[in-house]
């Protein structure tokens, strides 16, 4: 009976030791891979965004490798996905994300994406609302810049310069993320 008990906690170490791959969030399945730009990425982390207790969005971030820096200039694809789990107007998450940035950087620094951040901004409005369900995916491309696309459709033209993507990550991987549980989910710590 001991051998049995050792055998089950042995196994059960070995499997909760495994990287993770596909997740599920909130009833969300999120794919353990992704191809951007003709590029294989590998789901780093996922998990759960919420506010006063409400179930917002589900996100998943996914790196050419898992477990790289996802902050350090580095060459390669990346993707930020996100699906709605209630609907949400456009100018309220358009205010979230621009505030996200602001916090995570300084005025000096902020000024320098001001342009960029109020046509991202701009591109979002133009969604009115978005559904539970929506799925916005916010994609480096290192030959064009940030693409954001809703439901698979392409939105605006793509927004050059990477430091504008690392600034939209540091929403939520920043010195100042959103929800500190979520970064730590998306960096795979937990």
């Amino acid at each position: 009976m001991k051998r049995f008990f050792r055998s089950a906690l042995l196994a059960t170490a070995i499997l909760l030791a495994l990287p993770t791959t596909a997740a599920e969030v909130a009833g969300i399945h999120i794919d353990d891979k992704a191809s951007v730009a003709g590029t294989d990425l590998a789901l780093n982390g996922s998990g759960l965004r919420t506010r006063f207790m409400l179930k917002v969005y589900t996100i998943g971030l996914y790196l050419p490798k898992r477990g790289e820096a996802p902050l350090a200039t580095a060459s390669g694809p990346r993707r930020i996905q996100i699906v709605t789990l209630r609907e949400l107007s456009a100018e309220n998450f358009a205010n979230a994300l621009i505030d996200g940035i602001r916090k995570n950087h300084s005025d000096t620094e902020f000024a320098g994406l001001q342009s960029r951040a109020e046509e991202f901004r701009s591109i979002l409005l133009g969604l009115k609302t978005a559904p539970s369900g929506t799925q916005v995916r916010i994609d480096w491309l290192p030959a064009s810049g940030t693409r954001l696309s809703i439901n698979n459709e392409i939105r605006g033209k793509d927004i050059s310069g990477e430091d504008f993507y690392r600034a939209l990550m540091r929403i939520w991987i920043g010195d100042k993320p959103v929800d500190e549980d979520l970064k730590n989910a998306l960096l795979g710590k937990r």
